[in-house]
């Protein structure tokens, strides 16, 4: 007998089939069968399968001489199962390499009827995205569960194959799958209900494929009113049970909710002339099981259409349905037009603007002038930042402007301007200051006038290829133009340099006339005149529960994709941490993320810092670095605070983007991790501050952090400011 029997409905999935079935046949754990019932296809996908099952005897093969329905397929396996467990797989997702043995590890140790695991949405264009309401399968506490411990797990998608079945539990209280489109409804819930032990599995063991077309969400078919029939099976086999009352009004929300979903795609799935009636019976099925005294949710757009239905206003329901659609009709209208009229009147907003920065260009230099800027006008932050306030304290007649777009992040001290892109002040400023500070490059319009002085102060000591570097990695240059980077460049006058390594670096790369500055980072002086309740300040700020381990995580960007996406697994980390541990989650400057929170759903654990306006403080709160290939690196190390080193993908990155060093053999500065594995045992063991780790950290503090005293934004004002050829103002 298996311990495992995989059923695997099919039909017409001869894209999908081959992907899925070797995803059985590739796990990690061989103790299992696969029953694959073709449920009369008409595509070649029983060809496909009973391929597969020539090489290998593990895979049994029913073909069904009529389509039965997804149901009858999966009763059919049941039937021919002899392992000691069941799972569903549908034929066109499939499961990660190891979830076999994860879920038989569990069920075994725990003794559980039903183990209950997460999943993953992968869309069609490639993304993956974790189930959101993963959080009620948290397996961190008791190893086992009920319906009452934990009611969010009725939340979690109402389908069968998310969970490991015992298949003595399913025989003894004669579980069937019913026919219908929406079979998993009184399949799941009576399941959950009667369990006397779940297991949940806090990890995304399947993966839910999303298809551009087909599939029965995407289908418009009368047999969605299939719907009221299974809602109507559910509540005879609720009402059934002695804690009927305790459970009816949790399901009649559900169900409403479920009704609901559907009506607001009606035009998707309810065919024209069949959606009134629907609405009707949604209006007079809840009516019918409707609980004394239930109050309808009391706020929003969903509390008014849960009335509506409840009181079988279809009229009202509909009219509000098309003045929601309309109002964002109408909003994406005018996203239209405005984009039409920025498109249709640049190039003639551009042309005056220049000619008016040639006019100002033809006016004197403002000598006493400084225009700054940083990361291209979105914060105010930085050795830029931190030079202007050094400016405003050794040098408080010189006029400082900074150039910020509206929704930059950080704000300057009182005295110091603000000027917008675009705006006749900001080419004003630009023609005519006599300095200009930043730690990118001006815009290419930009003219570098006789007698002006141009700072560069970098970002960063450099891991990833960098100028004329990248014109070896084209796919992390596509879009650069480096004919104009070295036109940009030739501006510079100054380039600073916080050690000998990124000096030679910064002349390989850009090989131009400019004088380097070694004196260090100006951003990374807060490091050495901080108080202690500095950090603390921090943590309150964010609402860090005190006597907690902060991990600061920022990753850098990656040329290949756009969007921030932790190489994490937060549920595993929650999990693996507990309560001792915090976690700052800054994403990099340049990938802001999905508009959705990623963070939802961890409260309490992962904070987000990415639109925190000062990089630095927010170091002081951390008490571990948590990164991969990220230049924070380099200023962190300056406190001697422990970093370890996140390197789950460094052939990748390295290969796209090329380095100048591994950094993950050369000089790390402390542990390095290659799995979320290791990352977590070097946090919970204490290994991250082992001695080891501090011999690293003080090897690299030495090679990369050698210029940095302190006093760097000091040096930098006497010199470049004030004209002092030798500022030697060392700590």
């Amino acid at each position: 007998m298996p311990a495992i029997s995989v059923i695997v409905p099919v039909y017409n999935v001869e894209g999908f089939v081959r992907e899925c079935i070797q995803s059985i046949t590739r796990q990690t754990f061989g103790d299992f069968e696969i029953i694959a019932v073709d449920d009369a296809s008409t595509d070649s996908s029983g060809s496909v399968v009973a391929q597969l099952a020539e090489g290998d005897r593990r895979i049994r093969v029913i073909t069904l001489a009529e389509n039965g329905g997804l149901a009858n397929a999966r009763n059919v396996g049941i039937d021919a199962a002899g392992g000691e467990y069941l799972l569903f797989v549908d034929s066109d997702d499939w499961l990660e390499p190891d979830a076999l043995e994860v879920l038989h590890a569990r069920a075994e140790s725990s003794g559980a009827d039903v183990v209950m695991f997460d999943y993953a949405r992968v869309y069609w264009w490639g993304k993956r995205q974790r189930n959101v309401l993963g959080h009620h399968l948290d397996d961190a506490g008791a190893p086992v569960i009920t319906l009452h411990d934990r009611p969010g797990l009725i939340s979690v998608l109402n389908v069968a194959w998310n969970k490991l079945y015992r298949r003595a539990f399913i025989e003894a209280h004669g579980f069937r799958l019913p026919p219908g489109f929406y079979e998993d409804i009184p399949w799941t819930y009576p399941v959950l209900l009667t369990a006397q032990s779940i297991a949940p599995v806090d990890r995304a063991l399947y993966n839910y494929r999303q298809r551009r077309s087909g599939g029965i969400l995407r289908s418009t078919d009368p047999r969605h009113f299939d719907v009221f029939d299974q809602y109507r099976r559910l509540f005879d086999l609720i009402d059934a049970r002695p804690d009927a009352g305790e459970w009816h009004p949790v399901f009649f929300e559900k169900m409403v909710d479920h009704y609901l979903t559907i009506l607001s795609k009606g035009e998707v799935r309810i065919p024209k002339g069949l959606r009134r009636r629907f609405f009707a019976l949604a209006a007079e099925q809840s009516a019918a099981l409707r609980p004394r005294g239930f109050n309808a949710p009391a706020r929003g757009r969903r509390g008014i259409m849960f009335r509506l239905l409840l009181a079988g206003r279809y009229g009202t329901f509909q009219f509000l349905k098309r003045a929601n659609r309309v109002y964002l009709g109408l909003r994406s209208a005018a996203r239209r037009l405005r984009r039409w009229l920025r498109r249709s009147g640049r190039a003639a907003v551009q042309a005056v603007n220049l000619a008016g920065y040639r006019m100002y260009r033809r006016l004197p230099v403002a000598e006493d002038l400084v225009v700054f800027a940083a990361y291209w006008y979105r914060q105010y932050a930085g050795n830029p930042a931190a030079i202007s306030e050094k400016l405003g304290e050794l040098a408080p007649s010189m006029r400082r402007v900074w150039v910020l777009a509206e929704d930059a992040v950080g704000t300057p001290p009182p005295g110091v301007e603000v000027v917008r892109p675009g705006s006749s002040q900001y080419y004003r400023v630009l023609a005519r200051a006599k300095y200009l500070v930043n730690n990118v490059n001006f815009p290419d319009f930009m003219v570098k006038r006789k007698g002006t002085i141009h700072l560069q102060t970098k970002h960063g000591t450099p891991i990833k290829h960098m100028g004329l570097d990248l014109l070896a990695h084209p796919a992390a240059s596509k879009e650069m133009d480096f004919i104009d980077l070295l036109a940009r460049s030739e501006r510079w006058d100054y380039v600073l340099s916080s050690n000998r390594y990124s000096t030679e670096v910064w002349r390989r790369a850009f090989p131009l006339g400019f004088e380097t500055l070694e004196f260090g980072y100006p951003g990374n002086d807060l490091f050495f005149h901080y108080s202690d309740e500095a950090g603390e300040e921090v943590r309150e700020e964010l609402g860090i529960p005190a006597q907690r381990t902060v991990v600061l995580y920022a990753p850098t960007f990656r040329d290949y994709r756009r969007e921030f996406e932790s190489h994490l697994d937060l549920h595993r980390l929650r999990r693996a941490l507990g309560d001792r541990f915090a976690l700052i989650v800054r994403a990099h400057y340049l990938q802001r993320g999905d508009p959705e929170d990623p963070l939802e759903g961890f409260e309490g654990f992962a904070y987000d810092a990415t639109l925190y306006p000062d990089l630095g403080r927010l170091c002081l709160a951390a008490d571990v670095l948590v990164t991969d290939y990220s230049s924070i690196m380099f200023d962190f190390a300056n406190l001697s605070r422990p970093i370890v080193v996140f390197a789950d993908d460094w052939e990748t990155y390295s290969t796209v983007r090329g380095t100048y060093l591994d950094i993950t053999t050369e000089t790390p500065p402390g542990i390095v991790a290659t799995t979320q594995e290791d990352l977590e045992k070097a946090l919970v063991t204490g290994e991250y501050e082992s001695d080891q780790a501090r011999d690293r950290l003080a090897t690299f503090r030495a090679r990369f952090c050698e210029f940095d005293d302190g006093l760097a934004a000091e040096r930098v004002v006497r010199r470049v400011f004030l004209g002092e050829p030798n500022p030697g103002v060392r700590g």
